[in-house]
């Protein structure tokens, strides 16, 4: 079985910093009384590891069956239930490229694959979230 290890350290006010395999990432909450606005709130660094994660996968897959994109972007948009703990509830994943027309076919098989086979986020997203996608083709 695979392990992951992140070692997190507080600096001051709402700031934490994680090491994830010498990579800093820097944590705050903005929306605190006093805060350093060091780095975005955990939750929403869980929305870009779900954006980074379904991202790589399509790349992998487009790039196998050989499509050739551009314009490549993903939006996530997620709504947090009212009470606490506050999680979110709703999250819908846009994405956008730019393909033929004759490879519309194969970005959304890869979108497939993706959310129902290979994205690890996705799958935990999915545990407590409604989801929601959709592809924006871009001319």
């Amino acid at each position: 079985m695979t392990t992951h290890h992140v070692n997190t350290v507080f600096n001051q006010h709402m700031s934490f910093t994680a090491d994830i395999d010498g990579h800093k990432v820097n944590m705050d909450d903005p929306s605190a009384e006093i805060t350093d606005n060091s780095g975005p709130s955990p939750k929403r660094l869980m929305l870009a590891a779900l954006a980074g994660c379904t991202g790589i996968d399509i790349v992998s897959i487009l790039n196998k069956m050989k499509v050739s994109f551009s314009d490549f972007s993903i939006n996530v948009h997620a709504a947090l239930t009212n009470d606490h703990p506050k999680f979110y509830n709703l999250v819908k994943i846009t994405y956008k490229i730019k393909v033929a027309e004759e490879d519309k076919p194969k970005m959304i098989k890869a979108v497939n694959l993706s959310i129902e086979k290979y994205c690890g986020v996705y799958a935990m997203f999915r545990s407590f979230a409604k989801m929601d996608t959709e592809i924006d083709f871009l001319p």
